[in-house]
């Protein structure tokens, strides 16, 4: 079954302003135009928030193979999602206040379906579980313990996803109690990624396990679609990583999309996401939001409010992990 839309594609206004109808069916009109190419896309080639080389090695494995940019993400992201040693994503992730390790994830492919799941228990790959939802129902995004059920009756297997490691840490947390979230380091947060195939078709994913020892029942901009991640396949994608809180009020992802529409490369978009951010808000200084983008032609970017962040890029030009610049200095 198709997913319908989610979101129309429509520019931002020059306020930076979203409207109404941007929330509507997003299939295209006769008005749309693709955006002009000028140069060869640098295809295929895929990006991913932070240091994960497995999982961009797994997703390039996928497209060097000429496999599509939709399968690329979903495996490059599982692979984040069934290591252990990665705590703030799948099994092993750091649980909620009451010990309980909860997913949220969401993917979109070049067609602009998509599917989200929140709040996911005892399934460590809450990425396939969307795709499921997108492909295989009439929603966007289930939740709960619906989203756990619909898991279970699509053959996923039932996991215990708090290990020895994550418990003990709790454990400790516990005798606090304090919530104080550490740049980069407890609550980076986030895997995001986008590709572009050899036909030139652009999807994404994004999958965490939420910020460590949360308030039950929080959702944050991860399976969010326009705040984690979007992707429109005339332009570009791009995805979120950090305070998904701050992410969310200012829709980040869907913007940094439209201002690379607007004409800006992914460099500049994801500089001026930052900006929206920090603009105006004296705690800018306690919190991290990273952006990645990717733009039709394969040209990357990435931008951050503290230094510490950074993005693995794989394409035939080679492997990378690059630190980007951020808007508070070393």
């Amino acid at each position: 079954m198709r997913r319908r839309k989610f979101l129309k594609k429509s520019s931002l206004s020059t306020a930076g302003i979203v409207s109404a109808p941007l929330f509507s069916s997003c299939k295209n009109t006769p008005e749309e135009k693709e955006i002009p190419i000028s140069v060869p896309a640098r295809k295929p080639i895929v990006i991913a928030t932070w240091d994960v080389p497995n999982a961009t090695a797994k997703a390039w494995e996928v497209l060097n193979n000429g496999g599509t940019a939709l399968d690329a993400v979903e495996q490059g992201t599982k692979v984040e999602e069934a290591d252990t040693n990665n705590q703030s994503v799948g099994k092993g992730g750091r649980p909620d206040r009451e010990g309980r390790v909860t997913l949220d994830a969401c993917i979109m492919d070049q067609n602009g379906n998509c599917g989200a799941v929140v709040f996911l228990q005892n399934v460590t790959h809450a990425i396939s579980v969307a795709r499921k939802v997108m492909e295989d129902t009439p929603h966007v995004m289930l939740a709960g313990e619906g989203a756990e059920q619909f898991a279970f009756e699509q053959g996923f297997p039932k996991e215990n996803l708090l290990t020895e490691k994550s418990r003990l840490e709790w454990e400790e947390w516990k005798k606090e109690s304090k919530y104080q979230p550490v740049i980069n380091i407890e609550n980076h947060d986030t895997i995001g990624m986008v590709a572009i195939d050899e036909k030139g078709e652009i999807s994404g994913a994004c999958t965490t396990s939420g910020m460590a020892y949360k308030m039950a029942g929080r959702v944050g901009d991860s399976p969010i679609i326009g705040s984690g991640l979007f992707v429109d396949n005339e332009v570009g994608g791009a995805a979120a990583t950090g305070q998904g809180e701050e992410v969310v009020k200012t829709v980040g992802s869907f913007l940094v999309v439209e201002l690379m529409r607007q004409g800006r490369s992914p460099q500049e978009a994801c500089e001026e996401a930052v900006h929206r951010i920090v603009k105006g808000n004296p705690g800018h200084k306690d919190f991290q939001v990273g952006y990645i983008a990717i733009n039709k032609n394969g040209e990357t970017g990435g931008y951050c409010i503290h230094p510490g962040f950074s993005y693995r890029v794989y394409s035939k030009n080679g492997h990378e992990n690059i630190e980007p610049g951020s808007f508070l200095k070393p």
